[in-house]
């Protein structure tokens, strides 16, 4: 039986296709502040380093800095061997695994290196190999970052984002606006390590971490280009028809951007999007779409050498890098 659910959720995503249409960019960045506003941020964020460790080519130091009052969080920087001043940075943003760990080439428990490469490909890693100081904070709800209640109820759980999306809604806030409020005092506290030139700091993330780059790169003009990695399509076509955790959700997003919109924000600085052709939660044909919708953006403002894509065949969902690598490396040092 069909009770008219479907016909009420079509009517509704209607209605948000019409509202969207009359609001403009400079509404979408005072939505996407809004959603951060709530968090207060700690008064100039430091990196304190607890661990350094000599990797081949560079230097992995483990820090903590604190952004929220009270709130503290580890992160990896990687910092290339040989350099004679301040260079490029890139923030380094995981999405849905164990956290920062997982895109240094790290198991869980952080003792040894891992034996293989995941759906990350040690991204970070071939960041820093390329000359990039690397920044990999711990995101909230991953890995070390999980709640204790999560731990102590399911030890096999992989993350805490249903639990902390649900509380912090409840109270009128979203998990997206505090994860962007951290990342935004990560890039403050980069900008002022030792080895970081803060006119040259990119941002590269995968999957919910593009998610959340892409905010912070809307927000942040500091941050000069972008990877987006897994993510770039639209709602219509990933968020809305795919089973997604319940973090990716904005409650009234899609009356003020679909996804097109929001990575448009971006423009004219370089961004680069990339996608597994075989991406099972964000397929092809969103990405097509979403590259058609802001290549015009950038065409627009004669920027649209800035704008590069690679949709890879026979990847799934997973970063490959075999060209936003490089050209996150070249733009940034170039």
């Amino acid at each position: 039986m069909n009770d008219g659910v479907d016909r009420v959720l079509a009517d509704l995503a209607a209605r948000a296709a019409v509202a969207r249409g009359s609001v403009s960019a400079a509404e979408r960045i005072a939505y996407l502040r809004s959603l951060v506003a709530p968090f207060e941020r700690a008064s100039d964020p430091v990196m304190t380093v607890v661990d350094r460790v000599e990797c081949e080519g560079y230097r992995r130091d483990r820090v903590e800095l604190e952004v929220l009052p009270g709130v503290r969080f580890s992160a990896y920087v990687l910092v290339p061997n040989g350099l004679r001043g301040p260079t490029a940075a890139v923030l380094a943003v995981h999405g849905h695994g164990y956290g920062s760990r997982q895109i240094i080439g790290l198991p869980p428990d952080g003792r040894s290196d891992a034996d293989s490469n995941d759906l990350y490909g040690q991204f970070a890693v071939r960041l820093v190999r390329k000359g990039l100081v690397v920044v990999a904070p711990d995101v909230v709800g991953f890995g070390e970052r999980m709640t204790d209640v999560d731990r102590s109820y399911d030890p096999e759980a992989s993350s805490s984002c249903y639990r902390l999306s649900m509380e912090l809604m409840m109270s009128g806030y979203t998990l997206t606006g505090l994860r962007v409020a951290e990342l935004s005092g990560v890039v403050e506290a980069a900008l002022t390590h030792p080895d970081v030139d803060p006119d040259r700091v990119g941002v590269f993330g995968h999957s919910g971490g593009s998610l959340w780059s892409m905010i912070t790169m809307a927000l942040d003009e500091r941050i000069k280009a972008g990877v987006l990695c897994g993510f770039a399509n639209t709602f219509t076509d990933s968020f809305l028809a795919v089973h997604h955790c319940a973090c990716n959700f904005v409650p009234g997003l899609l009356a003020i951007a679909e996804q097109p919109d929001l990575l448009a924000l971006l423009a004219p600085r370089p961004l680069f999007l990339e996608l597994g052709a075989d991406d099972p939660i964000f397929p092809a044909t969103g990405f097509r779409s979403a590259v058609e919708s802001v290549s015009k953006v950038y065409t627009d403002l004669a920027a649209a050498d800035r704008l590069q894509t690679d949709l890879v065949p026979g990847l799934g969902h997973a970063v490959s890098g075999r060209s936003s690598i490089d050209w996150l490396a070249e733009t940034l040092t170039s």
